[in-house]
């Protein structure tokens, strides 16, 4: 019961990754019915197509056993000289029935499941000597279906040749009166057109199983709902674990800002949702670089440090907010900030001045920023 509820709750189709692992193993779609199908088409498709030929290679063989000569007859080499022949008319007669037919069998696994070859598949599996298990399998319920195939294929050939029969019986009894050679005609013609018949039987059969095993398959591979939730946790990761991983690198990175922010010139404000640091080295040939910045909490720690190291603070919330949407963390600020950025450290230098020879501070400067550039951080209207 337990089993058939688990069956019932594989309601997901198979992933790529159980796909791959299956077929690693050599479990792909297999149709017994299609490839003998195929492989009696193939076989009598070659028969048909060189039937002149055959009948010369048969006639040969035929005479090669009848007609001798007395110096034959007398002597040692004839049976290896018949036997020799022979087995060329054979094989000549053969070879393209047996290639035509090894040709289909691999044509058979490459329509329905791909040509393979899985190590894993020869790989000895001691569990299958297990009697019990042997038994288990025996009556289980593939094999019940397995049976049921073979039981209604037997009787649609069965009942189809049977059928056959009874159409063909005037020309049946026909081939035993008259002419040798006319009724041998007339009987292989018979038999040919049994065959295409049963091998169309066989072929119908064939894709109807062909279908079923595909969906049989589909059906064998489904998973369950935490099945996928597993594979998707193995595949990529825990979440519980990557966002404990976002974190500690968040938290990383955090350090090595706060660690960087007393080198910086200034730190620009909102003042009080945005702060973003800023650091100008004059012996570089590059543009000022932002080390630091944050929104809410963070900024606030921002500030604190910055004051604690006695870094200006200027307060314009234009140039923060759009400092912070273009430029990550140590990256140069675009150059569409240049001007902007140049007023403010400009006017720390101004300020520095004044505090060193005691005059009255510079106005802070407020520079114009084009409202694009702040991105998401835009102010509504």
């Amino acid at each position: 019961m337990a089993e058939h509820d688990d069956d019932q709750e594989r309601t997901e189709q198979p992933s790529e990754k159980r796909l791959k692992e299956a077929r690693e193993k050599g479990d792909v779609p297999r149709s017994r019915d299609l490839s003998g199908a195929l492989v009696v088409l193939a076989a009598l498709a070659a028969l048909l197509a060189g039937a002149p030929s055959a009948y010369v290679h048969a006639r040969r063989i035929y005479t090669l056993g009848l007609a001798y000569d007395r110096a034959a007859l007398f002597s040692d080499a004839l049976p290896a000289r018949v036997l020799a022949g022979a087995l060329r008319e054979a094989l000549a007669l053969f070879a393209p029935i047996a290639l035509a037919a090894l040709a289909a069998c691999f044509a058979a696994p490459a329509l329905l499941g791909g040509l393979l070859f899985s190590g894993q598949a020869l790989t000895p599996k001691f569990e299958r000597l297990d009697p019990l298990a042997g038994l288990r399998r025996i009556f289980a319920m593939r094999a019940l279906e397995e049976l049921a195939k073979s039981l209604l294929k037997l009787v649609l050939i069965g009942a189809g040749l049977a059928l056959l029969l009874k159409h063909w019986e005037g020309e049946l009894l026909a081939t035993g009166t008259g002419a040798v050679v006319p009724g041998i005609v007339r009987g292989l013609g018979l038999l040919g057109r049994a065959a295409l018949m049963l091998a169309g039987m066989l072929a119908l059969i064939g894709g109807l199983d062909a279908l079923y095993q595909k969906y049989d398959y589909g059906k064998r591979l489904r998973m369950t709902r935490q099945e996928l939730k597993d594979e998707a946790k193995e595949t990529e990761g825990n979440p519980e674990i990557k966002s404990r991983v976002r974190r500690v690198q968040y938290e990383m990175s955090r350090r090595r800002m706060m660690q960087a922010l007393p080198k910086a010139d200034v730190v620009v404000t909102n003042p009080t949702h945005f702060a973003v640091a800023l650091v100008y080295d004059e012996g570089r040939a590059g543009a000022p670089r932002v080390i630091a910045k944050g929104v809410d909490e963070l900024a606030r720690q921002i500030r604190q440090v910055a004051a604690a190291h006695r870094i200006p603070e200027v307060q314009a919330p234009p140039l923060a907010r759009a400092l912070y949407a273009t430029t990550a963390l140590d990256r140069e600020i675009p150059v569409t900030l240049y001007v902007a950025v140049a007023q403010v450290l400009a006017y720390v230098y101004q300020l520095k001045q004044a505090a060193q020879r005691g005059d009255v501070p510079p106005v802070a400067p407020n520079p114009e920023i084009d409202p694009d550039l702040m991105g998401p951080y835009r102010p509504g209207p």
